[in-house]
């Protein structure tokens, strides 16, 4: 079963298994063994959701035993990747780790889905429960959005992240713009006559952090959606500049595979194709819940303020966890 909701939009959807077409599917970060949610999308009245019996037996345990990184093995880390980067004069690589919850009796799925969804109302806000796949997030960065009548699509470059309070340094200025630009580049592939258009960078609110937003709309061909997707994925705010050599990267520092997390969520109905980077997102089991956080890393990172970082995201859905 999976639930969602769009960003600014409080009504609740699902699929009605009625049908064969695919429409919700979630794509891990390497693309392969995505899941699809079968049926047209449908609305659904919030206490239909309530009722549903969703208890921790409902989902899996925790077959791995994992053990989340200290502190101490994350700096380390992030020493090294800082050197890589140096050395090979990169624009940033991204980072990230799992923080493992252990210290509960029982997960209220139902009510946890209910505050994330209160939190972060201008959030793509999803739950499923897939056999060994139970997962949960709200994030507002959109991979892209399809308009199949006007045939225009649009993404965003959404990267840089401090607390709301906070003013802007060289460090997330000099991250974002990479990813604005690799973000051009592709359009430039695509948009029919050339015509883009492209907003200033302006600051995008999630919660108790902000992030630089930049948003970029072009009229493309129908038949170019899954191409342009293809190389948008992974963005660069997800997995860093070059590319292919920052995936290598990834796959070699980071101490689990992200499964999931920094994938994409494909929603398609009639009139539009939208597509949902999984950034704030957990995997739910009844005995332990996996926190998926990272950050863009560049030669002038700070490993303590790094650290900081994937802190302060984390608290984006573990604040509204209902454990007990």
């Amino acid at each position: 079963m999976i639930y969602f909701k769009f960003p600014f939009n409080e009504k609740l959807y699902t699929t009605n298994k009625e049908s064969l077409k695919n429409s919700v599917t979630v794509y891990p970060f390497h693309n392969s063994g995505h899941l699809r949610f079968k049926g047209d999308i449908i609305e659904v009245k919030a206490e239909d959701f309530y009722n549903r019996t969703i208890t921790e037996f409902s989902l899996p345990r925790d077959p791995d035993g994992y053990t989340g990184e200290t502190k101490d093995e994350y700096l380390d880390k992030l020493d090294k990747v800082i050197k890589v980067i140096r050395e090979n004069h990169l624009p940033k690589i991204v980072l990230s780790r799992r923080k493992i919850i252990k210290n509960f009796s029982e997960i209220n799925v139902k009510e946890s889905f209910k505050n994330l969804c209160n939190a972060y109302p201008n959030a793509f806000r999803y739950v499923f429960v897939n056999g060994e796949n139970s997962w949960m997030g709200a994030f507002s960065e959109v991979l892209g959005k399809f308009d199949k009548t006007t045939h225009t699509f649009e993404t965003m470059s959404l990267a840089g992240t401090l607390p709301v309070s906070e003013s802007w340094s060289e460090k997330e200025i000099e991250e974002q713009k990479p990813v604005s630009n690799y973000i051009q580049d592709i359009f430039e592939k695509y948009a029919i006559l050339g015509h883009i258009e492209r907003s200033s960078t302006y600051d995008h609110i999630s919660g108790n952090i902000k992030h630089l937003r930049t948003d970029f709309k072009a009229k493309i061909k129908p038949e170019d959606v899954d191409h342009i997707i293809k190389e948008l994925h992974p963005t660069p705010a997800v997995c860093g500049i070059p590319k292919d050599f920052c995936r290598e990267k990834i796959e070699e520092y980071e101490k689990f595979p992200r499964e999931f997390y920094a994938g994409y969520i494909k929603i398609e109905t009639e009139e539009t194709i939208q597509y949902f980077v999984n950034l704030r997102c957990a995997k739910l089991y009844s005995n332990s819940v996996h926190l998926f956080v990272g950050g863009g890393i560049t030669a002038q990172s700070n490993p303590e303020k790094e650290w900081l970082e994937t802190e302060l995201k984390s608290e984006a859905v573990l604040k509204n966890l209902v454990l007990s």
